[in-house]
């Protein structure tokens, strides 16, 4: 009897003890969720990196063989760049992407 007074008459501290507790467990749980977004994201983005580095390069080495870059690839080369410096890309592919925006955009015309 005495039990039941005495939680009829402290049941907002009651109360509250439980919603903290809940409200502790439910934190740890979307705190160990965010940590795996976190982890997928970070893996996607260093993918997505990796994706437009290969794309930098590989159009370095196409129109470094044809010796110039027209302008419509110099248009797209810089979408992919500033996409992949955004995802903090910044070493060789760099130095590529000076590059083919220095080269020509036609062809030597040929001295027969």
């Amino acid at each position: 009897m005495i039990i039941l007074e005495y939680m009829q008459a402290h049941w907002v501290e009651w109360l509250f003890a439980v919603i903290t507790g809940l409200a502790g467990l439910g934190y740890r749980n979307v705190s160990a969720r965010l940590k795996i977004e976190q982890e997928r994201n970070t893996a996607i983005a260093e993918g997505v990196q990796s994706l437009l580095r290969e794309s930098i390069v590989e159009n370095y080495n196409k129109y470094t063989d044809r010796g110039y870059c027209p302008i419509y690839a110099k248009e797209s080369i810089k979408k992919v760049y500033t996409a992949y410096h955004k995802l903090n890309g910044n070493d060789v592919a760099t130095e590529l992407y000076h590059k083919l925006l220095a080269m020509p955009e036609e062809p030597k015309e040929r001295e027969d």
